[in-house]
Parts: structure tokens; C-alpha cells; sequence
């Protein structure tokens, strides 16, 4: 539970956020997957021992480091470093020792879980929102780093974790015309012309569509 002493962080979810505050934070090393600007990190920083987000965005990278700085941080660390590419990710966090939480919003693959599993010790947990298979669904194409409920328990087992918490968050947007469909859809263009996703969202409208799916899959599981 989040208690009310708990803001939970612009852009994250309450759930979310309620899984991570349930684990004894207060002396873990946490390390935080695809960190981006930091937010989810620069948020966990109050409440753990030693915080550390790695993401292959150098320019990323740069803004966490300057707002832990800001906000006077002294136990948040930021790497430039590409999540699929270590084997695990020990010797990472604070005193170059083992995570004690993994966590990741938005940056999971089966890469990542598996590395995961090679770095968490027994009884330890990896956090993460991943998209779902739903997501944008009128585009008519998944992503290819979206899961079902199903293959996420799969890849977790492969990975020897136990999965104690799975749910999906949905948001149905829905529209009351194209153009206000197309509004909504607007900071995806570019993106989705380049994918072919564009094309078939088009579609979708001409043929009497009028919504937008948000759609993400909120897991924890333990290494066992």
C-alpha cells in the first residue's frame, strides 16, 4: 500500500509505485533499468541506501546527474550503459556489490530479465512495467518489447524468479471525432509513419474507430 506520506512520482503508476514502497528499502541498492532522466530513480533515492540508473542515452544521462545534483542526492549514481548488453549487472550499484532491487519502467525485454536473474540473490525482486500486448492496439501492430500475461510468467520462470504480483493497467481513450482522434495521436506520428503503424491507425479511423489504447503490464517477482 502507498501510504499518504508517499507522492508517487508524475507518469508512474499508484500500483506500481505501491510495489516498490512495499519492499524494506531503507538499506537496499537499487538498480534502475532504462533510468532515462532519472524520475523513478531520483524519486527511490529518499527512501534507499543507494540508488544507481543506467540507460544508453547519453543526453539522458547527463539531465540525472544534473537534477540529482540539484536536489542534492548524494546516493544516486548515473551510467551511460545499454541494459541488454551485460551478461548481469553486478558491480553496478553503491559498493560495487549486487543489487538488492531491480527495477524498470518501461525498458524491459527477455534480455533484461534474464540478466536480472543472474544478478538478484534469493529472496530479492525485479519491479517492472512493461507495454502490453494491448497497447495502441488500433494500430494493428504490437510492439516487438510488449508481452501477454502469459509470456511474462514464462520468461520470469525461465529466469528463476516467482512472480507475486501481475495486472494489467488499461486506459481506453475515446473519441467523440477523427480530427480529435488524430489530436491525441499527434506526438506519435512521426514514429508510427516510419513503422507502418500510421497507415493502418488511418484506417482504423476511416472505418469508424474512435479510440486509443494505453495498455501496460505492472509486474514483481522473486528470485527464488
Amino acid at each position: 500500500m502507498v501510504s499518504q506520506t508517499d507522492s508517487v512520482p508524475i507518469g508512474v503508476s499508484r500500483s506500481f509505485w505501491g510495489l516498490l514502497m512495499a519492499e524494506p528499502l531503507a538499506g537496499a541498492s537499487v538498480l534502475d533499468i532504462g533510468t532515462g532522466t532519472g524520475r523513478l530513480a531520483l524519486a527511490l533515492a529518499p527512501h534507499c541506501r543507494w540508488v544507481v540508473g543506467i540507460d544508453r542515452d547519453a543526453e539522458a544521462i547527463g539531465e540525472a546527474v544534473r537534477r540529482a545534483k540539484e536536489r542534492g542526492l548524494a546516493n544516486a549514481e548515473f551510467a551511460v550503459l545499454d541494459a541488454e548488453g551485460p551478461e548481469d549487472y553486478e558491480n553496478l550499484v553503491g559498493e560495487r556489490r549486487r543489487p538488492d532491487l531491480i527495477v524498470a519502467h518501461l525498458c524491459v525485454s527477455d534480455r533484461i530479465i534474464q540478466s536480472s536473474g543472474r544478478s538478484l540473490e534469493a529472496g530479492h525482486a525485479l519491479a517492472f512495467v512493461a507495454f502490453h500486448v494491448d497497447q495502441w492496439r488500433e494500430t494493428g501492430r504490437r510492439s516487438r518489447f510488449a508481452y501477454d500475461e502469459d509470456r511474462a510468467r514464462r520468461v520470469l520462470a525461465g529466469a528463476g524468479f516467482a512472480v507475486e504480483h501481475l495486472e494489467v493497467e488499461q486506459e481506453v481513450q475515446r473519441f467523440d471525432s477523427v480530427e480529435a482522434a488524430l489530436a491525441a495521436a499527434i506526438g506519435l506520428q512521426e514514429r508510427w509513419k516510419a513503422d507502418g503503424r500510421w497507415f493502418h491507425y488511418m484506417r482504423f479511423l476511416e472505418e469508424g474507430g474512435r479510440t486509443l489504447t494505453r495498455s501496460h503490464l505492472i509486474v514483481k517477482a522473486r528470485k527464488t
